[in-house]
């Protein structure tokens, strides 16, 4: 797997959204899919993604508070291809009822109101990208967010989905690769709320705000995936949430006769979310996610080869096999990437090479 590029300094600035619409055909293609139904498929960026933010629950966050609310930052340390990554999350702190502040680290709400304007991001409708400055900025309002996740089953309150907005603003995530910071910055950044004046028709307040480089920086350099955005919606585990986008990503030449192999540790080093006490506990929840993705459709099997040391588990290798509906879906996936690389190089989009 490519290592992560450094792809901005860590100075904050405040920038401005564009005034007028930016003709760009990379976000066109980005918005372009293999499909009969565009409601049922979206985009994962793995670029993006891979860096773990999302694995906080509500009895980890009560107990990283101090007895005042508040909580310092939060480091999470993995390895990935011999490199050292350290992501370091600074909560938002959001004022409540009573006027005292309380910190909040992003966790599976922020998780799902991502996917949601991720696709909101698709339609072109609502989306502005400068391939020239690398920025991407999305319109919404609260109102489509509860919308689309209502309609995937994963309805929020409005008040659930505003905190999650300021949470995903005013949290910051600062990556490290070998102790040296390559990035920070928020999740949605230079969030901007638009007077009514200007959309007459809406009757929800509209906002504008940045989606962070590496996503800017995938769309200018075609690098994401199309992948089934109804099943993953409809996955409760969280864990399985972040196994199917694994394979989506890596198992990109799922067949009849290829298997997608991966390791226990690798797998709770990359999520961050086995952090259970107990070993055996973690394990019986991969094992968990796994039986949710035979449910849904995308492992037909798998087959699970414990390493150990003496009688100790050290290890465990889990071995895959897709289901005929992921591989039909993965094989138009990589149409999808054929047919848009094809497009690109014949407009004379240069795309930059992955260190």
């Amino acid at each position: 797997m490519e290592n992560l590029p450094v792809l901005i300094n860590t100075v904050k600035q405040m920038k401005k959204p564009p005034k007028a619409p930016i003709k760009s055909l990379q976000l066109e293609l980005f918005s372009q899919f293999v499909t009969n139904d565009l409601s049922q498929v979206s985009n994962t960026i793995e670029l993006w993604e891979r860096i773990p933010k999302y694995f906080f629950t509500s009895k980890q966050v009560e107990k990283l508070r101090t007895i005042d609310g508040l909580a310092k930052p939060f480091e999470w340390a993995y390895k990935e291809n011999e490199n050292e990554y350290t992501v370091s999350i600074q909560p938002a702190l959001i004022k409540q009822k009573d006027k005292k502040y309380k910190a909040f680290f992003p966790g599976v709400t922020e998780e799902l109101v991502e996917e949601a304007l991720k696709k909101i991001f698709s339609d072109q409708q609502y989306a502005i990208h400068d391939p020239e400055k690398t920025e991407s900025w999305i319109k919404f309002t609260l109102g489509m967010i509860q919308k689309a996740l209502k309609t995937k089953g994963r309805s929020r309150s409005i008040d659930e989905i505003k905190q999650a907005i300021e949470v995903m603003n005013k949290c910051n995530i600062a990556l490290y690769k070998n102790k040296k910071e390559i990035w920070s910055g928020a999740i949605l950044q230079d969030l901007v709320t638009v007077g009514r004046e200007e959309y007459l028709a809406s009757t929800d307040t509209h906002h504008i705000a940045r989606l962070p480089l590496f996503i800017s920086h995938s769309i200018n350099n075609l690098d994401y995936r199309q992948f089934n955005y109804d099943r993953l919606m409809s996955c409760n585990e969280q864990l399985t949430r972040w196994l199917y986008k694994r394979l989506i990503n890596r198992f990109t030449q799922a067949s009849h006769i290829t298997t997608y192999s991966c390791m226990y540790s690798d797998i709770k080093q990359a999520s961050g979310l086995l952090q259970q006490n107990k070993e055996g506990n973690n394990r019986s929840k991969i094992l968990s996610a796994f039986e949710e993705l035979k449910e849904k459709g995308v492992i037909q099997s798998y087959v699970t080869d414990e390493r150990k040391t003496a009688r100790a588990i050290t290890d465990v290798k889990y071995t895959i096999k897709a289901t005929p509906q992921f591989i039909k879906e993965q094989i138009a996936s990589n149409k999808r990437t054929t047919d848009i690389k094809t497009i690109a190089q014949k407009s004379g989009i240069r795309l930059i090479k992955k260190p």
